[in-house]
């Protein structure tokens, strides 16, 4: 029971790593709001779980203020923001999406889900916490560390959260507010989001396993991983840390897909 009688909003939960953070923070005690533009799921969801559930576009800001109205009247609070619903881009824009052809369209509305999204989280959020503190983290990814050529809106979106994510520790540091920040960078994790680009069939295993060789760990890794460390930076036992980024991804960015060929 970490999170015991803890309100928890999870934006994008009702696939993926989302509804794995989701899963685990109720058998940890919290209470779970669930968001999301896929409604259906989400409510299943949600009625799964003794869930709440809102419609929320995280881009957009009037869904924002709708969401702050509910938690206020039912909950008068808010402790942990998790800032997970994010797109790349290929299945929800028309492209193109590498550094030279890429579509103002295609750019924008990365960044309108992935950047603006995570902004008006932590605007509404600090509202919502500024009286008794709370947790905020937000989902990057490996590419907003590295450049990624093929998806210039995806990993520049992601570059974004991770600064934006010291920005928002240090303000509320200075303001007295209590309210931690965090950023977390997964990489190589098997969820939805990856379809569009591993394929069928025996593509789909070629893909899998080239991808795979170049990982420490040797394998994807799954949802819950990278909820166990939502979980870590939403609970009390991180409650010296502000501003920082945990990186899960096999051993990724230790260095691994430099070292020299043997």
């Amino acid at each position: 029971m970490r999170l015991k009688n803890k309100i928890a909003l999870i934006t994008g939960s009702a696939r993926g790593i989302g509804q794995a953070t989701a899963e685990l923070f109720r058998q940890e005690g919290a209470i779970v709001i669930i968001s999301d533009i896929q409604d259906g799921k989400g409510k299943v969801l949600a009625d799964n779980l003794s869930a709440d559930f809102l419609h929320l576009d995280v881009g957009c800001e009037e869904d924002w203020k709708k969401a702050d109205e509910y938690i206020t009247q039912k909950y008068g609070r808010l402790d942990i923001l998790v800032n997970n619903a994010g797109i790349t881009g290929f299945l929800e824009t028309s492209g193109a999406f590498d550094a030279e052809n890429v579509e103002l369209k295609s750019w924008e509305e990365v960044h309108r889900v992935n950047a603006t999204g995570v902004m008006l989280g932590c605007k509404y959020a600090i509202k919502l916490m500024k009286e008794k503190g709370g947790s905020i983290v937000n989902i990057s990814s490996r590419s907003g560390m590295v450049g990624i050529p093929t998806a210039v809106a995806y990993a520049s979106s992601k570059a974004s959260v991770r600064n934006h994510t010291k920005s928002v520790a240090l303000y509320c540091a200075e303001k007295g507010y209590k309210i931690r920040c965090n950023s977390i960078h997964p990489a190589a994790i098997m969820t939805p989001m990856w379809e569009a680009m591993l394929g069928e069939g025996e593509q789909r295993m070629k893909i899998i396993a080239d991808i795979e060789a170049g990982i420490p760990l040797g394998h994807f890794g799954e949802p819950i991983d990278v909820a166990y460390g939502i979980l870590y930076l939403a609970s009390n036992e991180s409650r010296y840390l502000t501003g920082i980024e945990l990186t899960i991804d096999g051993g990724i960015l230790a260095g691994s897909e430099a070292k020299p060929k043997t």
